[in-house]
């Protein structure tokens, strides 16, 4: 009814391309508009002003001979106040758009290497941009924003950089492992060292104490015991151990018998090897 009248609406974000006997005469914004048939006026086409997305797949090599497949996404709209050079002078806009977009990526990925291009695709994209701004604002179009959301390598490709990256995170936990061993080996060597460090100083303890014991004795019952001589002390010293000894075996062994040299003769030929090797260590001194 309202186009048997002349009358047309044009939707909001939308402009209308309005023509006299087939001649572009104005550009109809959003709003009721009253088109009288009769002489000639018509609405050739509409035109959204919305921004508009392209996502372009591009497959190049890269400098290093790995083939690649770029995706970038394109946002785009038509100007209002060129929309008649929208409207007119493109036949088909996202064939445009996916054109220089292909010429551009073809262009700059040769020049860089696998890991250069994901680290440069920031470079990549504006270039992108920059050149489909320049290219398409003749025709009335605006570029929003350009982005690479993707850079794809060939499935063989990124299987080798898989490999080669779990290679090298094995090969650096084998180092650490290596290290903590050695650190672990050291460790385990300086607390053996200090180990017998202690030990040896107790055990010196040890024979200090005995030696210092001994001699008191010795002093003690030459004062308490006149006529006695150092040798007949040190005799009676040497049964007392030597009984001792024998007794502390008997006490600490998991067999039910023992087996020594017992008597007064072996008594008296332990004292005379402590002796002899006293006056030994005296006479090397």
């Amino acid at each position: 009814m309202g186009q048997t009248l002349g009358l047309v609406q044009v939707d909001q974000s939308t402009v209308a391309i309005k023509e006299t006997f087939g001649k572009f005469d104005e550009v109809l914004h959003p709003g009721c508009h009253f088109l009288p048939w009769c002489i000639g006026k018509q609405i050739s086409g509409y035109l959204s002003l919305r921004v508009q997305q392209l996502d372009v797949r591009c497959e190049t090599k890269t400098k290093d001979n790995v083939f690649v497949t770029v995706v970038a996404s394109v946002q785009y709209r038509a100007l209002a106040e060129k929309a008649s050079d929208a409207f007119y002078r493109l036949s088909n806009t996202r064939e445009q758009i996916q054109s220089y977009v292909f010429d551009v990526i073809r262009a700059s990925v040769p020049k860089l290497n696998l890991d250069d291009t994901f680290e440069q695709k920031n470079d990549i994209a504006k270039s992108v941009e920059d050149e489909l701004e320049k290219a398409m604002s003749m025709y009335g179009y605006e570029i929003v924003q350009t982005l690479i959301v993707d850079i794809e390598p060939d499935e063989h490709v990124k299987r080798a950089m898989n490999e080669i990256n779990a290679a090298a995170r094995l090969r650096m936990a084998a180092n650490e492992k290596a290290e903590a061993e050695k650190i672990l080996q050291i460790k385990r060597a300086e607390g053996d060292a200090e180990s017998k460090y202690l030990a040896g100083l107790g055990i010196a303890r040890q024979r200090q104490a005995i030696v210092d014991g001994l001699r008191d004795s010795v002093l003690a019952f030459s004062v308490n015991v006149p006529g006695t001589t150092a040798k007949d002390v040190m005799d009676m010293v040497l049964v007392t151990q030597y009984f001792d000894t024998m007794k502390e075996i008997r006490a600490s062994s998991k067999s039910s018998s023992v087996f020594i040299p017992h008597g007064p003769g072996a008594v008296r030929d332990v004292s005379a090897q402590i002796r002899d090797g006293l006056l030994q260590a005296n006479t090397l001194k």
